[in-house]
């Protein structure tokens, strides 16, 4: 028996790796040695690691790689939090109807922040993102393109599979849908994709904009027209396509969230806590998921606001955090200064603080041309790109997904 004294967690499953790569090397009748301790000491230490250093040690041995890409494995490794590893980021022409090929990724999570351009490179053709849930990512072909094909794709094990488009327009948006605790990954990965459009409205009432959705489901390999359509009046903005416990989130222009529940095929609209019309300058917002709810952050000349969504299908909100203006500036000296000043002064033109996405408690934005990683919590800055390290068109709403990094297989079609 081999007793193992190690300081920390760490240590001991680097012990643990050793041992077994030693004993993995001994000769084949040491195999059964191996399995043993794999199919229970192996399986119960390691899945509680994330993903990044399970990825890192799969080269330990053959079970070991064996045993990270057993489903059982991973629907259990999928139940610890797993932290936020970086976020997808790419441009857009403000005024262009083409797509511009570039995805780049930004490492957040490492002391030094890297920024990545050949993450989605596995893919046949460059993409567009579209949206991120749970270690996988939808994306679409570049504008302008003869056939278009919509991917659904892991970076981590570089798998993917391909999708008809059933009609395509370059304002559409395409949302992902994939929750493995509600539809365990058992024998396979089922998903939806969402496809919401602008439809014709009332010709009598101009200003309205009515909104259908079409769904595919990865069970039937088949898109249908949801029965459910609504009227909005306002274009959707930013990050598009969030998807939280069952349920499709878009903001608008105008202080409305676009919900969808795809089970039920209900679609309303949410109002954002504040109204709009009430601040002296333009505010600044965006929404996100933290604990499996809906975050809307509000930033205007009043300071940071925080907002939970604490029950669907209502317009209820609880103010979770508040920061002003001149303690983010105190707690930011290095990054921030004369903030209120400057907020009000990019009234009519474009905003000098943009929050573009939200996720476990921090906040992806853009201060004029640094792009940063805010904690809530915190209350603190941390610089992670600008706007000539991601391109000349990254402060004209860019994509921004929040990505987590997960083991989970695709089913090939």
């Amino acid at each position: 028996m081999t007793i193992l004294h190690c300081d920390n967690f760490s240590e001991y499953i680097k012990v643990n790796s050793e041992l077994l790569a030693m004993e993995g090397n001994e000769g084949q009748g040491e195999d059964n040695k191996v399995k043993d301790i794999g199919n229970d000491i192996t399986f119960n230490v390691i899945s509680r690691l994330p993903t990044k250093t399970l990825f890192g040690m799969k080269c330990v041995s053959k079970e070991w790689q064996h045993l990270m890409l057993d489903r059982s494995f991973i629907k259990s490794q999928l139940k610890s939090k797993e932290p936020t590893s970086g976020f997808f980021f790419q441009e857009k022409f403000q005024w262009c109807k083409e797509d511009i090929k570039s995805v780049n990724y930004i490492q957040a999570e490492a002391d030094v922040t890297k920024v990545h351009s050949t993450v989605l490179d596995f893919l046949p053709e460059t993409v567009v993102v579209q949206s991120s849930v749970h270690g996988l990512i939808c994306c679409r072909s570049c504008f302008p393109s003869q056939n278009p094909i919509i991917y659904v794709c892991n970076p981590v094990n570089k798998e993917w599979v391909s999708l008809p488009y059933p009609e395509y327009d370059i304002q559409d948006s395409l949302a992902l849908g994939f929750d493995p605790f509600v539809d365990p990954i058992d024998v396979s990965t089922n998903y939806k994709v969402i496809r919401v459009y602008e439809v014709d409205a009332d010709m009598d009432n101009m200003d309205d904009i009515m909104y259908s959705f079409d769904v595919y489901s990865s069970q039937t390999r088949a898109w249908r027209k949801a029965v459910e359509i609504c009227q909005c009046s306002s274009h959707l903005y930013k990050n598009k396509g969030l998807f939280i416990k069952g349920i499709f989130y878009w903001l608008t222009h105008r202080g409305k969230i676009l919900m969808f529940d795809v089970k039920n095929e209900l679609a309303l609209l949410i109002a954002v806590p504040l109204p709009l019309a009430q601040f002296n300058s333009i505010p600044e917002m965006c929404i996100g998921e933290c604990d499996g709810k809906l975050h809307y952050v509000l930033i205007s000349e009043d300071g940071f606001q925080l907002w939970v969504l604490e029950e669907q299908y209502t317009s209820q909100w609880d103010l979770k955090c508040f920061i002003n203006l001149d303690k983010f500036e105190e707690q930011n000296r290095v990054f921030a200064y004369n903030i209120r000043d400057k907020f009000t002064a990019a009234f009519n033109s474009s905003p000098w603080i943009d929050p573009l996405v939200f996720k476990d408690g921090m906040l992806f934005m853009r201060m004029t041309t640094d792009f940063y990683l805010f904690d809530f919590v915190a209350g603190k800055l941390k610089m992670l790109s600008n706007v000539y390290q991601l391109g000349p068109n990254s402060m004209n709403f860019p994509t921004v997904l929040p990505y987590t990094m997960s083991l989970v297989p695709l089913d090939y079609i």
